[in-house]
Order: C-alpha cells, then sequence, then structure tokens
C-alpha cells in the first residue's frame, strides 16, 4: 500500500492539489482543494492510489455486493476500485437536486452496498447515496473515498471512512471565513452547482 507521503505526492505531481478561496459542494469555504479530476486525468498516477485505496477496502470489508458512487467525482473512481475487485459498480446521478438511481441501475434487496466517493468533506453525498440504498431495502456496509478531508466538527457520517489519504484541511463557515481567505478571489470547482 502506498504511504501517506507517497500519496501526497501524487496529487502534488498532478497538480490536484489546489490553493485559493473555494467554496466546497457542502457550502464550506477553504484555503485548498483536492481536484480529484487532475489526478484522474493521469490514469498511471491514479492506478497507483487506487489500488492502494481497493487493498484497504478489501482489508475492510469481506463481502461487498455492489459499489454506489455520486456523480460525477465519484464515478471514475468508482469504475477503477470496481474493477480491482471485479465488483457491480453503480453511480447516481442529481435530478432536481436529489440523487436518483437511472440508466437501469438498481439496488437488490439486502444487496451489500459500499459507497464510494472521490473526495468526502461533511459526507453529505454520501448519505445522500445511503438514502437510495435504503430505500431499495440495502444495506450500507460502509464509506470509502480516496481523499478524507473530514473533521469531527463538519463531519455528518457515523460509520467509519475508509480513504487512500486522510488530510486536515480547515474549512470556514460563509460568516466566519478568517481576513486573508476574504481578500482571496472566490472559486466554486465541485459538480454540485452544476445543472
Amino acid at each position: 500500500m502506498l504511504s501517506l507521503k507517497d500519496s501526497l505526492a501524487v496529487l502534488k505531481k498532478t497538480n490536484a492539489l489546489l490553493e485559493g478561496h473555494f467554496v466546497l459542494s457542502s457550502g464550506l469555504h477553504s484555503s485548498k482543494y483536492v481536484q480529484c479530476a487532475k489526478l484522474l486525468s493521469f490514469p498511471n498516477a491514479a492506478k497507483k492510489i487506487c489500488t492502494s485505496l481497493s487493498k484497504k477496502i478489501k482489508k475492510n470489508y469481506k463481502k461487498i455486493d455492489v459499489i454506489l458512487s455520486p456523480a460525477i467525482g465519484g464515478i471514475i473512481i468508482g469504475y477503477e476500485i470496481g474493477r480491482l475487485l471485479n465488483i457491480e459498480t453503480i453511480f447516481c446521478e442529481r435530478v432536481k437536486k436529489k440523487f436518483k438511481l437511472r440508466r437501469g441501475f438498481t439496488i437488490r434487496n439486502k444487496s451489500r452496498v459500499l459507497i464510494l466517493e472521490d473526495v468526502i468533506t461533511t459526507g453529505k453525498s454520501s448519505l445522500e447515496c445511503e438514502k437510495l440504498v435504503k430505500k431499495a431495502k440495502g444495506k450500507t456496509l460502509g464509506f470509502a473515498c480516496l481523499i478524507d478531508r473530514s473533521n469531527k466538527k463538519s463531519l455528518k457520517i457515523k460509520k467509519k471512512i475508509v480513504s487512500q489519504i486522510k488530510i486536515k484541511i480547515p474549512t470556514y463557515k460563509k460568516n466566519k471565513l478568517p481576513n486573508d481567505l476574504k481578500s482571496i478571489k472566490i472559486t466554486k470547482p465541485g459538480s454540485r452547482h452544476i445543472s
């Protein structure tokens, strides 16, 4: 498995770790953003991180029936981990701001589901995915991601998160921004705001 140091080196080499003033999908503000799409644009670099994450997932979850990822960010990660572990992989999409299963995807009754994302900050998207699992009468085994940048204060997920990289990057509410962040132009890089 790749060490944290080696994983961070891959992020830096692919320019996936950005600095500035970002509004995350969660609505929180941050001075750093992990753009997994940049990492994934270099398949050989991403392969190292995904292979390492797949080993961690295999160690933590013995029997997974299906992997569910949220669009857009989780699709490629889900596909690659599903390929490495030989597990069916599906994704959900936002329709009128709510996640739905489309394209003929279904979660069978009593299926054991792993919810897999690119980055988890608050876990809001993952928990929206979990609602689809419950609705289908499946069982959420747990949550996994390439990058876990959550903190105890903002994380809404109560179950364990298996991640390749756990990094501490402060996040702020709009009304509690530090002065240095206030002076930087805002960027909204996440996919939640795409219509």
